[in-house]
């Protein structure tokens, strides 16, 4: 049994949620999310709750299960709170920027980066952390990891652009390896 699956989502107030044929629509303060679920799990919504449950009792369904519980938790999670992933950079010359739907960065390299934002995503950027929001989960984790992307940090120096909760491992270097 899926111990996920098991727990009922809570539908917090000012969320509309609809089930119709496996589509499940989810509309908040956030926006409007919709997810067209497995075949293999049932949606229903019983009172202030929504439950998933499998269809039968087959392999494929019950790993269907959890997956499925915690898709439709993220969605009303998401146009009710939303989700922020946060990014932070480091380096001489580092610098970015948000200008419209476009998030402006300076790397380090000969040309400046000019990233267009997917719809539903906003970009803040404070000194040297750049906070990613939106109401889709996995959106905002895509994101976050592409501008990740455009300049990964390095273990020796530390520069880079990385997640805020993210510990890189430094590296000593060449010189740490002399004197044994």
């Amino acid at each position: 049994m899926s111990r996920i699956g098991k727990h009922p989502v809570n539908i917090p107030e000012k969320v509309e949620v609809t089930i119709k044929d496996g589509l499940v629509t989810v509309k908040g303060t956030k926006g409007t999310l919709t997810h067209k679920l497995n075949e293999n799990v049932i949606v229903a919504i019983e009172g202030k709750a929504i439950t998933v449950k499998p269809k039968d009792e087959s392999t494929l369904a019950r790993s269907q299960w959890g997956t499925a519980r915690t898709l439709v938790s993220n969605m009303v999670t998401g146009v009710s709170t939303g989700f922020v992933k946060s990014l932070e950079f480091t380096g001489v010359g580092y610098k970015a920027a948000v200008n419209g739907s476009v998030l402006n960065l300076s790397l380090g390299y000969s040309h400046p980066i000019d990233y267009t934002l997917p719809a539903g995503i906003t970009a803040k950027v404070n000194k040297n952390q750049i906070d990613i929001e939106g109401s889709n989960k996995e959106l905002v984790g895509q994101v976050a990891a592409k501008v990740r992307s455009f300049r990964e940090p390095e273990p020796y120096k530390g520069k880079g652009v990385k997640y805020t909760t993210e510990k890189i491992i430094r590296k000593a270097g060449k010189a740490g390896g002399k004197g044994k």
